[in-house]
């Protein structure tokens, strides 16, 4: 029939999924999930196995998130941007590439008959209750409640207390405790096991009884404060008509009694069924355990507040910039790109579907490799403008070995006093933009194979005094590094970023920053990031050190005078460093 309507021949429709873990995953009224083949499409007239992923279960929800602001129900298209789409993309993350071309280039087939043209708006419309229908409540998987929650519509259902991602509930194969949550302990050697947890911290016993109605009170306030403490804290439960040895070692003789341990060592103990007193005496041991930072008492407008990651967004005339690349210009493989760049910015993330990532960057690698430096900088900046999509930024975190990633940000160090201006100042800004994907921040600043040629590129970058627009890139990137390690300290949380490089992004900032007398966006992001390097810096670290031996104090006061734009900036700065 479909020869005779539309003049090409047209075997089926498709509607795929992807299963991953036991759950199947597709697009409809959003992101959905549900047990294999239990969709209301029902069971699938095809099973394509398309290989196995190493990635890590937070990596990969990580991206699912980034990916709902891109397949919102509202978006969804029967022939532009459909569940064909969402598969092609996630295989893409998960595998380095897409699903078969047959299924993809479907929709594009029909649409380029005069027919398809016409029926298009009628067949979207009659076929979204199809497509967007509701997965049966029975279908859902049930979440096991380690996962994170709360990622909005799910399944066509809005369920604020459902877990986003209910099948990548793994259990660690180590001995690390859940957090938030009061341990219950029935013998020595489990007690012992919570005890020695926190021996860098602090625990609290609650010795009660299954008799002691007074007990009963303090339960929900038990289990907040546990809530509360999160990682900081080990609350233990032990009802001491089961665990009768672990009464017997600490002699309890009443119910309910409390006791406290602040590293690994007994602090405190009392009895009775009082909640002021145990939430006092509790938010009194956390604070003894974690003292606050003496930074926490300042008024800091700037460094006491969460900073947006520099971007540099702009797309420049598309067809100029690949009239730049010579024959590489014509490659389909940057012509797909430059088209996915261009009807991004023109209607939207969710009309452009994304090209073949791994036949670009294969591309670009082998041009980095084998072309003469000069004619290099059109593909990175091609590479730039896609990075701003998270289905991009999230195909270059998950890429083996983060090759691509790290041949571009190595090449103009490789190339030295060598590397051409424009090569220098759009690889900072592609460094940049990395930092849009919260997977590829964590991973430049925890993954040493890639911080390493971070930086190096900031220095070199940093230091090149005949142009400004360099050294501003390369204090955004460095701001950038400085801001998401930032964000792990105001979370109370370790850094990310290693003490050595946070030492050696420091000594670079420091060094630049007294020279540096003409830039003033340049000198607003070295002040900021030394700010946020600094900004709840451990007292007896190497940060400090290292600020007292170069003087970083008085190469930061210095600048009052450089612009009265930048006083308060630099009097907070000057807090820090006290």
């Amino acid at each position: 029939m479909s020869q005779n309507f539309l003049g090409v021949q047209i075997d089926a429709v498709y509607h795929t999924a992807l299963v991953f873990g036991g759950i199947e995953y597709f697009f409809g009224a959003g992101i959905q999930q549900t047990y294999p083949g239990a969709t209301h499409h029902g069971r699938p007239m095809e099973v394509i196995p398309l290989g196995k992923t190493d990635l890590p279960t937070e990596i990969i929800l990580e991206y699912l998130d980034s990916l709902r602001q891109v397949y919102t129900v509202e978006s969804y298209d029967l022939f532009t941007h459909n569940c064909n789409n969402f598969t092609n993309d996630f295989a893409m993350f998960l595998l380095g590439k897409g699903i078969p071309d047959h299924i993809t280039s479907l929709p594009q087939t029909v649409l380029n008959t005069p027919f398809g043209q016409m029926l298009k708006p009628r067949l979207d419309s009659a076929m979204r209750g199809i497509t967007q229908a509701p997965v049966a409540p029975a279908a859902i998987p049930q979440s096991s409640g380690s996962t994170r929650a709360g990622h909005g519509n799910l399944n066509g259902v809005r369920d604020p207390h459902s877990s986003s991602i209910s099948s990548f509930s793994h259990v660690n194969g180590d001995s690390e405790l859940p957090t938030g949550q009061v341990h219950y302990a029935t013998t020595l050697k489990k007690l012992d096991i919570l005890l020695a947890s926190a021996r860098n911290s602090c625990a609290v016993i609650f010795f009660t009884s299954a008799t002691c109605p007074p007990c009963k009170l303090v339960y929900p306030a038990y289990d907040e404060l546990a809530a509360e403490a999160g990682d900081k804290a080990v609350l233990i439960k032990v009802d001491l008509s089961e665990a009768y040895e672990i009464g017997s070692r600490y002699q309890v003789r009443a119910t309910p009694t409390f006791m406290s341990f602040l590293k690994g060592e007994k602090e405190n103990e009392w009895v009775g069924a009082s909640e002021g007193q145990l939430r006092g005496n509790v938010r009194m041991l956390i604070q003894m355990a974690h003292p606050p930072h003496p930074h926490t008492n300042l008024r800091l407008r700037t460094l006491q507040r969460r900073h947006r990651t520099v971007t540099y967004a702009k797309i420049p005339p598309l067809d100029k910039l690949m009239g730049k690349m010579g024959s590489r210009g014509t490659d389909p493989a940057v012509t797909a790109l430059k088209d996915f760049i261009r009807t991004r910015e023109a209607s939207g993330a969710s009309d452009a579907a994304l090209p073949s990532l791994p036949t670009f960057t294969s591309l670009l690698n082998q041009s980095i490799e084998n072309d003469p430096p000069d004619s290099l900088f059109p593909l990175v900046d091609l590479l730039r403008c896609a990075l701003v999509d998270p289905r991009v930024s999230g195909f270059l975190a998950a890429e083996h070995a983060h090759s691509t990633v790290i041949t571009v940000l190595s090449k103009p160090q490789g190339l030295g006093e060598n590397c051409p201006y424009s090569l220098r100042i759009v690889t900072l800004q592609l460094a940049c933009n990395l930092f849009t994907s919260s997977i590829l921040a964590t991973q430049l600043l925890q993954d040493s194979t890639l911080c390493t040629p971070l930086l190096q590129l900031i220095p070199s970058s940093l230091l090149d005094t005949a142009h400004p627009p360099v050294r501003v890139a390369a204090a955004s990137v460095a701001f950038n590094m400085a801001a998401v390690n930032h964000v792990r300290r105001l979370d109370g949380k370790e850094d990310v970023l290693s003490e050595p490089s946070q030492v050696e992004l420091l000594a670079s900032l420091l060094e630049t920053i007294a020279n540096e007398n003409e830039s003033k966006d340049s000198v607003r992001g070295l002040l900021t990031a030394i700010g946020l390097l600094m900004y709840e810096a451990p007292r007896d670290g190497e940060l400090v050190e290292l600020c007292q031996a170069l003087g970083a104090k008085e190469s930061v006061v210095a600048k009052k005078t450089f612009s009265a734009d930048l006083r308060d900036l630099v009097t907070e700065v000057e807090q820090v460093l006290a």
